[in-house]
């Protein structure tokens, strides 16, 4: 296999020689392109398991994921709350994509890899999309939770899916006019287009919380949610090799990469829920806040309570 560690914009070469992608055994030479070290294999039975490590960290990552999801059910009259969690439902897709593809299960000389390997990419391309069309929620432009948002952001997310699973299959099988050597679409949707999702995604948010909120903790959750995807990548992509050799191929920056990248996912649901009050009054099993006024007129003995609810926090 091939291993070319220099970058070149609109090849994977350099990222390929760093950590094991979905789609390194599939481009660039007949046998792909292998990461210069990578985490111990294990064996179970028959099957030898790949990034036994990293598999870890992405069942803690599905295990998380189904926590958030069932608390941002519970804020039953939030705002966004339904758009919010499609951003969630679609990174537990991705997370169980990849736990197939890296792991081994789906094994790379299997016909069904590069279909698998191209979900993934789709899924993880269409979850940023989803993300960053969650950023617009806050503005209020459109009414969230009604029939024209949500079904705004599923078709366009199928849209985007479609195009970059037919890019990737594409690239793959090197059909339609792309080849598995020069694959700079697959890489600009890919990188290019994730990086700008994730970009816009945090400068709406912090425009939405200097423009309209008088809290500013907020933005300490944008800005540690930016820097754990920063560093995630970094590990990914820029040390990894390092981490590799300092762990005597235990570890290698996809287990790090993944660790900042489930707490990057983490300060998005943070955030959303610090920005976002429930309606107490409306929603199901929902306790209030009760004051006790005295009231003169009654005499000194005398209490009058009041139930006070809390209003929903508008964007």
């Amino acid at each position: 296999m091939s291993n070319i560690n220099s970058f070149e914009f609109g090849k994977f070469n350099y990222f390929c020689s760093q950590i094991p992608l979905s789609l390194c055994p599939l481009i660039g030479s007949d046998t792909g392109i292998e990461p210069t070290c990578y985490a111990r294999n294990i064996k179970v039975g028959n099957l030898l398991i790949f990034q036994p490590a990293t598999l870890v960290i992405h069942l803690m990552a599905l295990i998380m994921t189904g926590i958030m999801i069932y608390h941002v059910k519970t804020k039953y009259t939030a705002v966004g709350r339904r758009e919010i969690v499609m951003f969630f439902y679609m990174y537990l897709v991705t997370i169980l994509l990849e736990f197939f593809v890296i792991s081994g299960i789906v094994q790379t000389a299997h016909s069904s890899y590069p279909y698998f390997a191209a979900a993934h990419i789709a899924m993880s391309v269409t979850t940023l999309w989803c993300l960053l069309l969650n950023g617009f929620v806050g503005f209020q432009w459109l009414e969230d939770g009604t029939a024209f948002s949500l079904w705004s952001i599923r078709l366009s997310s199928v849209v985007v899916w479609g195009l970059t699973f037919f890019i990737s299959i594409s690239t793959f099988d090197e059909i339609a006019g792309f080849n598995k050597i020069n694959h700079a679409a697959l890489f600009i949707f890919y990188f290019g287009f994730s990086a700008a999702f994730i970009l816009i995604y945090a400068l709406l948010q912090i425009t939405l919380v200097v423009n309209t909120l008088d809290d500013r903790w907020p933005l300490g959750d944008i800005l540690f949610g930016f820097t754990f995807f920063v560093v995630g990548r970094i590990c990914d992509f820029v040390i990894s090799r390092q981490i590799c050799d300092m762990s005597k191929h235990y570890l290698d920056g996809m287990f790090f990469g993944a660790i900042c990248t489930l707490l990057a996912v983490m300060m998005v649901y943070k955030y959303w829920d610090s920005i976002t009050k429930e309606d107490l009054e409306f929603s199901v099993g929902g306790t209030s806040n009760v004051w006790e006024i005295k009231d003169p007129l009654l005499g000194a003995d005398g209490l009058r309570e009041e139930t006070m609810f809390k209003a929903p926090l508008r964007y």
